[in-house]
């Protein structure tokens, strides 16, 4: 989630509270199907949604346990692509679903379909 000191000018910050994050992050909520296996190695495909996204990646929502650097496939049911990632964390869980944070294996930032996104997010694939 956005807090202060991300909403701040990086410039701004003192060096030891400087992010250093490789793209920008947006609040977007965006409907996407989950694909992989489940700790058991049955295959799984799980609709959700995006919480946050970035160039390289996005925290989601997903009822299916996964497992730290698992490699998912993840599909924008907006625009049909399909693209591969891997767990990079597992955070909170509420509902019965934990918000796991998920990193492109290749940087796609027109993946999320975004009609302006962050100066950051380049055009690179």
């Amino acid at each position: 989630m956005s807090t202060a000191l991300d909403k701040q000018d990086a410039s701004s910050q003192p060096a030891k509270f400087k992010e250093h994050r490789r793209s920008y992050r947006v609040l977007l909520r965006v409907p996407i199907v989950v694909m992989g296996e489940t700790q058991q190695h049955t295959p799984f495909s799980e609709p959700t949604i995006t919480l946050v996204v970035n160039a390289h990646g996005a925290l989601i929502e997903l009822a299916t346990k996964v497992a730290q650097s698992q490699t998912l496939s993840i599909a924008n049911l907006s625009s049909g692509e399909e693209v591969a990632c891997r767990v990079v964390h597992s955070g909170t869980t509420k509902e019965g679903k934990a918000e796991i944070a998920v990193e492109f294996l290749a940087p796609s930032p027109l993946f999320w379909k975004i009609a302006f996104p962050p100066a950051d997010w380049g055009t690179h694939k």
